[in-house]
């Protein structure tokens, strides 16, 4: 192939070469992967290109300023998808390392080990740290990410974006003290917690953002030796039988545990409740009480794919486009990200082009979240059922003295909870003859005993 232009549609304006201008809106692992992946597949094929990514966030720094409102897990799966891309997490984003969790529903609580026996899922913060934050010794997962497309020739324009717009058949975007830019390509990953998303109609008219829903996320200041003596490198995940919450979790960190809770329409009303939950108080220190400073926020959540997620020279990818639902949102993103940057290199920049190879992973994240669906909407009928609680429960006590395949139930909720695995895999596994005979079993078992089994203190 000739140095300088990449293979792509026969429409030679749409396709990327030498000197060709890539804007991406957003700094942020969206963002940066798609950065990362186009500036490694332009290096293959022998072209160089000008890549600025539009972020006015300032990763190094405390609280809001570099906040991107997130849980924080990264997934054992992303873990190794990114080792194997050479991008490897250094101790000093990694705050904790996640090898159990503890399960807590109305009918008694268990431990549960990693079915892999392995220290692979990273508790991180997206930013600089929570509020507040002192002698932070940490570094900002989004801020590592950012480095390393720098690294690789992009360029950081530290503005926010306030519009776009088509200029001679290109779309331009508008920042704060700047001259508007014609881009080549426009990659959005602005996510879903922000107003430019309503302004985007002027680049696609076929493009309708993702359903969102509202949720909530806490940092609670414990110091590392408190955070150490009550958590250890457990996460604690909540499924209680509380209208609209699907799923809650403290997950420890360095000097904060963060609180997570996802569902449907979170309000102050459902967060006091989870908060007095006898299940919650007993894992914080006794008489703990949210402090008026308390970090917090109540973040937009993709829940529904956006229509069509691209047009000629423009592509929306992670948040703004479609993502996992309730989990592995960076995991999503790094996925979009990679099927974007492979499609703008070596297929072309038209709408035709993002259609055929990025929607194959758009479309496969939604069948995925289909399911997803389903496999939620059983968890919520089994946990108004004190029966199944139970049988879960005694189920998952009882295989952490076996080992590998035979932790039927703990495989499932561990991939579930973390999102380490797809939900059709995970969904899968619960059809097997094995999994309903011991889950069957163990309901039986407790119905009979009234009591949930524990396989240790927690």
């Amino acid at each position: 192939m000739a140095r300088g232009r990449a293979r792509g549609s026969q429409n030679g304006d749409l396709i990327l070469r030498d000197g060709s201008r890539v804007g991406v809106i957003g700094g942020g692992p969206a963002g940066s992967f798609f950065g990362y992946f186009l500036l490694d597949m332009a290096e293959r094929v022998g072209i160089e290109l000008d890549v600025e990514i539009l972020e006015p966030r300032d990763f190094s720094v405390p609280g809001a300023q570099s906040c991107n409102m997130c849980g924080g897990i990264v997934s054992e799966s992303l873990v190794q998808a990114l080792a194997a891309e050479g991008i490897n997490l250094p101790p000093s984003v990694v705050e904790r390392g996640i090898d159990s969790y503890v399960l807590h529903m109305r009918e008694g609580s268990v431990r549960i080990e990693t079915p892999l026996l392995e220290k692979r899922i990273a508790a991180v913060h997206r930013g600089a740290g929570p509020r507040g934050a002192q002698d932070w010794r940490w570094q900002s997962f989004d801020g590592f990410l950012l480095d390393r497309v720098l690294s690789r020739g992009a360029k950081l324009v530290r503005e926010r974006v306030e519009d776009v717009r088509w200029h001679e058949g290109r779309p331009s975007v508008v920042g704060a003290g700047r001259e508007p830019r014609a881009y080549d390509l426009l990659a959005v990953a602005a996510g879903v917690n922000t107003s430019i998303l309503d302004k985007l109609g002027a680049l696609s008219h076929s493009y309708r953002p993702p359903r969102t829903t509202k949720t909530y996320i806490c940092e609670i200041h414990l110091g590392v030796d408190g955070v150490h003596e009550l958590f250890g490198s457990a996460m604690h995940v909540f499924l209680l039988d509380l209208p609209r919450l699907e799923f809650a979790a403290l997950i420890p960190k360095g000097e904060h545990v963060t609180l997570c809770l996802l569902g449907e329409r979170i309000d102050g009303d459902l967060v006091r409740a989870f908060l007095a939950s006898p299940e919650v108080r007993g894992c914080l220190p006794p008489g703990w009480s949210a402090p008026k400073d308390l970090c917090r926020c109540a973040p937009h959540m993709n829940v529904g794919p956006a229509r069509r997620p691209y047009a000629d020279r423009v592509v929306f990818v992670g948040d703004s486009g479609v993502a996992r639902l309730y989990k592995d949102g960076i995991g999503s993103a790094y996925r979009t990200a990679k099927a974007a940057a492979v499609t703008a290199v070596f297929d072309g920049i038209s709408g035709d082009a993002f259609g055929r190879r990025f929607a194959r992973s758009c479309r496969a994240i939604r069948a995925d979240n289909a399911i997803g669906r389903l496999v939620f909407a059983i968890a919520g009928r089994q946990r108004s059922q004190r029966s199944a609680c139970r049988g879960i429960l005694r189920m998952a006590a009882a295989e952490q003295r076996l080992s590998g395949n035979a932790r039927r139930m703990s495989m499932v909720l561990w991939d579930v909870f973390t999102g380490s695995a797809p939900y059709r895999e995970v969904f899968v596994r619960t059809l097997h003859p094995l999994f309903w005979g011991r889950l069957l079993w163990e309901i039986g078992s407790g119905i009979a005993t009234r009591e949930p089994a524990r396989e240790r203190p927690v």
